[in-house]
């Protein structure tokens, strides 16, 4: 009896188990599931893939949106040829950035933002590319004006860049004053992490392991959906907790 349902299982649990590492390879989820799957065989893959890759297809959808930005973006491009307006560069820069093209979406923020001086969004977003290019002196001015137009522009992350490139430009005062300030208002543990990085590179190692701490403290209380979406930074956490 065993052996039949053993041969039922078989080919299809090896199959199951290759997925589900494949999956759990390109995902990083937690260690004790690459457990669960070499040890639990059938069972162990197939409980990983209903808990974890199943909801994974909602990602489905990013992936058609993709082929529809890429859609959009040569519409955008052939349009700007006869009427090369403001809004066209920015919608433009906004799906390159989306696609992270930060160059490309970079000199569409210029070019939105020389015809249109006015779009706070525009020099947030132009900002971030910098950031993302490693140019933290260009981000600098298009996040000042940000967050001096609004203090919490995108819940506060505007304010949390901009501290991150103060520190990435060496102006240690202004990033601390306004690290601090941010962390007391923000939850995104993108916040968290950058402010955790630069006490770490000022030697103040307890501080930044609290900082990293209360990243992964707030994993306890999230939905699971949200813990998929920052699976990176609760990663990033543990490694820099590891450092100090």
């Amino acid at each position: 009896m065993l052996s039949g349902v053993g041969y039922l299982f078989f080919p299809w649990g090896f199959l199951l188990q290759l997925v589900a590492l494949v999956h759990a390879i390109r995902r990083r989820p937690d260690t004790y599931w690459y457990w669960i799957i070499f040890l639990g065989g059938f069972l162990g893959a197939a409980a990983y893939i209903v808990i974890e890759v199943i909801p994974d297809t909602r990602l489905l959808g990013d992936f058609f949106k993709g082929f529809q930005q890429r859609s959009r973006i040569d519409q955008l491009e052939a349009m700007i040829q006869d009427n090369p307006s403001s809004g066209n560069y920015e919608e433009l820069a906004d799906l390159l950035l989306d696609q992270k093209k930060y160059a490309r979406a970079r000199e569409c923020y210029d070019k939105a933002i020389a015809a249109r001086a006015n779009s706070v969004d525009a020099f947030y977003r132009r900002g971030i590319c910098s950031l993302e290019l490693g140019d933290s002196a260009r981000a600098l001015p298009d996040l000042e004006f940000v967050v001096n137009h609004e203090a919490r522009y995108d819940h506060d992350r505007a304010a949390g860049l901009l501290a991150h490139a103060y520190a990435l430009q060496g102006q240690a005062d202004q990033a601390d004053a306004l690290f601090a300030r941010t962390a007391e208002l923000s939850n995104y543990p993108e916040v968290h992490y950058n402010y955790a990085q630069f006490l770490k590179s000022q030697g103040r190692t307890v501080e930044a392991r609290e900082a990293a701490q209360r990243i992964l403290n707030r994993k306890r209380t999230m939905p699971r959906y949200l813990k998929r979406l920052e699976r990176p930074w609760f990663r990033k956490a543990r490694t820099l907790l590891k450092q100090t």
